[in-house]
């Protein structure tokens, strides 16, 4: 049984597709010139519709950003850092001294962090997590 949910106007949708089609050749990323063209079609939505989730392309720019980030994650996946590298990374990123994060972590603790001879816990990888404005998972294990 058809309801009105289910039927559509399939000679309105072929016209303009057609259109939309011709300007965006929007495919399944199966190699890096379709990633590279559907990463600048994603860049343009994102510099139009900029947070506006109401915005009239913004269902566009779910659709294409979903197909990217799939083929990211088939192709260009980034292995996790180690919970040190991260902290270390974002120290340098922002220019930070370990005296910094004297309020967050003591010194000693610190350093024994960095060097590979404590590990970060929960409650730290919490408080990390907040000074840097970062989720607490980077600092946790894999």
């Amino acid at each position: 049984m058809r309801t009105a949910q289910t039927q559509f106007d399939i000679k309105a949708i072929q016209s303009s597709w057609q259109k939309f089609d011709t300007m965006a050749h929007l495919r399944p990323i199966n190699d890096e010139k379709s990633y590279v063209r559907m990463v600048a079609l994603m860049n343009s939505l994102l510099d139009e519709t900029g947070d506006d989730e109401d915005h009239p392309l913004s269902s566009l720019l779910d659709l294409v950003s979903d197909m990217v980030a799939k083929y990211e994650q088939a192709h260009h996946a980034i292995e996790p850092a180690e919970p040190k590298d991260a902290l270390r990374f974002l120290m340098e990123a922002r220019g930070m001294k370990q005296d910094a994060l004297s309020e967050v972590v003591p010194q000693s603790n610190l350093s024994a962090i960095l060097s590979g001879k404590r590990k970060i816990s929960a409650a730290l990888a919490g408080k990390l997590g907040k000074f840097f404005g970062v989720s607490p998972a980077l600092f946790i294990p894999h």
